[in-house]
């Protein structure tokens, strides 16, 4: 099938300007937008409700002589499942709706969906047909697909625990249960690594101490323990773990490494990364939750401010320079990166990442797992890079000079290299390149944006509650004496829709680009306290000032923010 090119497409908008629904400047900030932000055009103006869905389909469907259909009187339950994964559909926003013959009706609502037929088609092994349908019935119904996809894996929890697929890294062969007289550990397991993955958490650690065995999940960034198995049990609980995992289990002496995956359904796997260290009454064993849809939040959920956003959403877009996000583990970092990432996967554009581990897998993406024992360190998959016409480049972590001169380096010649550092905020991190060794003319040459982050748990809207303080207090937490009168703050309650009062977290930033008086200062060797005075006085918010933005929106408490930042 033909594809729509852009000169159709085009038409289309001109005539929503003719008729008054646009005007040409808006239509080309809305499009450069819709770019940035990773979502088509359609899409952009139907959920932002500058065009109403019905119009922009009627005029879609006389345009390019495509039916429009009603998915109102569509039963979802009762759409072709498996023909197209749950990927393709959220990556081309388009529905199976039926099949005849050959032939697999596809609902689409931006003609731009056809770019993605030829994988649809091979995917399926189908012919696919186009029908038109409006965009926020198509938004909807993919939703609830989605939504009922998950479902279906929390069900998981009342089947045989005993069969669930589950290997160990990239072996494809499914884990044995062992012994008969071992099914109760294996049951255990598996309900302990489901459960898991159904409330949500990111890790989960295993701990024997000398009486107790216990068990806690990370869940918004707070462990809590879920179990206390008896001691007498705890190493084949983890000998089972280590099994799964493909180690050693007769070493435990030394730490250890290893990775499981759990299929849940065709459409979806979750990772585990592991880890043993052998503790003082057994091995310790932490278990990170690798989920890819993790990555799929899109760029509106990860808590930008509107101009801190556009600062991200500009350096990205960038050609060649270095973009920098700097925090401590589990802040959020490889997220943030992903999300960008997924914004600029595109069929053009050469994409290369050197992590250790990869913790999210991204088809598009070359993605290469560092294994300094074996001689594949940062350094040389960067330079393995640079042979092989990148165009993006993500370092995991700028550990040491040699990787950050060849991610300098990298970044000064035409390429877009995007990577981690652990440092508390932005100014740091660059004293930081420079205690590594690298110059200061170097430095602003290469950089574009550096970004400080950290992760707050989101209050519950169900049992949140208005809350006062002293003006006193307020002050000294950083507000101002003429906001206070209008200033409505909220805490947590606790409820059974939460955990605490508190459910899901949001990301706060330091967003910091490199101005003529921030460069000038680098290169005459400001140290980080003038670094920091200088964006301070250009309006950088710091951490603390854009988490105080977040518990005047009542997003989060004063409390919560005081615990995930330092007051200046």
């Amino acid at each position: 099938m033909a594809t729509v090119n852009d000169l159709q497409f085009n038409s289309l908008i001109n005539n929503l300007i003719k008729e008054g629904f646009l005007t040409a400047p808006d239509a080309q900030k809305h499009y450069q937008d819709a770019q940035k932000q990773g979502v088509s055009l359609i899409n952009y103006l139907v959920t932002r409700k500058i065009v109403n869905s019905t119009l922009i389909a009627s005029k879609i469907s006389l345009e390019f002589g495509v039916p429009i259909f009603d998915l109102d009187v569509i039963d979802t339950q009762h759409l072709p499942s498996d023909l197209i994964s749950n990927v393709l559909i959220q990556k081309y926003h388009v529905l199976p709706l039926h099949v005849r013959g050959t032939t697999l009706f596809v609902a689409i609502s931006d003609p731009r969906s056809f770019q993605g037929f030829d994988e649809i088609k091979f995917s399926s092994r189908l012919n696919p047909e186009p029908i038109l349908v409006e965009e926020h019935k198509l938004a909807k119904t993919i939703e609830r697909l989605i939504e009922a996809a998950d479902q279906s894996m929390s069900d998981l929890l009342d089947s045989d625990l005993d069969n669930l697929d589950i290997s160990g890294g990239d072996d494809n062969a499914s884990t044995t249960t062992g012994d008969t007289e071992d099914a109760p550990i294996v049951r255990f397991v598996n309900k302990i690594l489901l459960d898991a993955i159904k409330t949500g958490v990111s890790d989960i650690h295993l701990e024997p101490y000398e009486k107790v065995f216990r068990i806690r999940y990370r869940s918004d960034g707070m462990l809590h323990q879920i179990a206390a198995p008896p001691a007498s049990i705890a190493n084949r609980i983890v000998s089972r773990i280590k099994v799964m995992s493909k180690m050693d289990i007769a070493e435990r002496r030394v730490p250890q490494d290893g990775r499981i995956k759990m299929i849940l359904s065709k459409t979806r796997a979750i990772d585990f990364r592991v880890n043993t260290c052998p503790t003082l009454f057994g091995e310790k064993v932490v278990l990170r939750i690798l989920d890819p849809t993790n990555a799929q939040l899109g760029i509106e959920k990860l808590g930008f401010e509107p101009e801190q956003q556009k600062l991200f959403l500009d350096a990205i877009h960038k050609p060649y320079g270095m973009v920098l996000v700097t925090g401590p583990t589990g802040s959020g970092k490889t997220v943030t990166l992903y999300t960008g990432l997924n914004i600029l996967n595109t069929p053009e554009r050469n994409i290369s990442t050197a992590e250790d581990p990869v913790e999210i897998t991204v088809e598009g993406i070359n993605q290469v797992n560092v294994n300094p024992k074996a001689g594949l360190s940062f350094a040389s998959a960067l330079r393995a890079f640079l042979r092989q016409d990148p165009d993006i480049i993500m370092v995991g972590e700028i550990r040491d000079l040699e990787t950050a001169e060849i991610a300098v380096k990298a970044a000064q010649t035409g390429h877009l290299v995007l990577s981690t550092l652990h440092t508390n905020d932005a100014p740091q991190t660059l004293n930081r390149l420079m205690q590594m060794g690298i110059p200061p003319f170097n430095i602003v040459s290469a950089v574009n944006l550096i970004m400080a982050q950290r992760l707050a748990r989101r209050l519950c809207e169900a049992c949140k509650v208005p809350v006062e303080y002293p003006e006193s207090l307020l002050i000294a937490a950083g507000f101002k004496q003429q906001e206070l009168r209008q200033l409505k703050l909220f805490k947590a309650v606790g409820c059974e829709a939460c955990s605490g009062g508190f459910k899901g977290r949001v990301g706060i930033y330091q967003v910091m680009t490199l101005s003529e008086k921030m460069r000038m200062l680098i290169l005459n060797g400001g140290n980080t306290m003038q670094l920091a005075e200088q964006a301070t006085a250009e309006g950088i918010n710091d951490l603390r000032a854009s988490g105080l933005n977040k518990v005047r929106l009542g997003v989060t408490s004063l409390e919560e923010i005081d615990r995930v930042t330092t007051e200046n």
